[in-house]
């Protein structure tokens, strides 16, 4: 798989810290703040090691997309758990405000710095897979959009290609609206979309079940 005529092509990855108390509040509800934090650190690796199976384009980046901890701290710690990463893992902060203000600062970002293909995921997903990735960037080829549905009505990953509307704003976020609300938008806007397989999250409790 290669870049071809599609140009640059960045693989976004949106983490957070592994400090109690400042991650997955919603399962420290149940688990405890410190035990939802291994939980997340584990799901952190998860995602690293997918990302590293993965046959990404020819000259792909991966960035990592932090909140919650410094930049020289979130390199300390990715680069201890995830060495295979040091030669093209790059790390940089996620910003404050909403969920869709996070993934289109990042998305401008990757395009701000030539990036003709960017996919973007989060790092609370148990059934990702390497072939998940490739199939994401491969989906690119084909169309400018590319979603991740997931079980509870949002979605896991979402790639672009070149240029894009105003696909953030207005939607519902935390809501089980937000897939359909952006296929709308996306619709309206005569982009075409090409869905991956569900996915879901693991954000309380009970999701533990299908993990273990």
């Amino acid at each position: 798989m290669t870049n071809g005529p599609s140009g640059r092509a960045q693989l976004v990855v949106l983490a957070r810290g592994p400090s109690p108390g400042r991650c997955k509040r919603r399962l420290a509800g149940g688990l405890g703040m410190r035990a939802a934090a291994a939980v997340h650190d584990r799901l952190c690796a998860h995602t690293l090691a997918s990302v590293a199976g993965a046959p990404l384009p020819a000259g792909a980046e991966i960035v990592l997309a932090v909140q919650g901890l410094g930049l020289r701290a979130a390199r300390r710690w990715a680069l201890a758990r995830w060495p295979q990463h040091r030669p093209r893992l790059r790390i940089v902060a996620q910003g404050a405000g909403s969920l869709g203000l996070l993934m289109q600062r990042q998305l401008m970002r990757a395009r701000r710095e030539g990036a003709a293909r960017v996919v973007l995921i989060g790092s609370d997903l148990p059934s990702l897979e390497s072939a998940d990735l490739v199939e994401a960037f491969r989906a690119l080829e084909r169309a400018p959009l590319v979603l991740g549905p997931a079980a509870d009505g949002g979605y896991w990953l979402i790639g672009l290609a070149g240029r894009w509307p105003a696909l953030f704003a207005g939607i519902p976020w935390g809501s089980s609206q937000v897939l359909g609300q952006t296929l709308a938008v996306a619709e309206a806007a005569g982009l075409p979309v090409r869905l991956l397989a569900e996915r879901g999250d693991l954000d309380r409790p009970g999701d533990l079940s299908a993990w273990r």
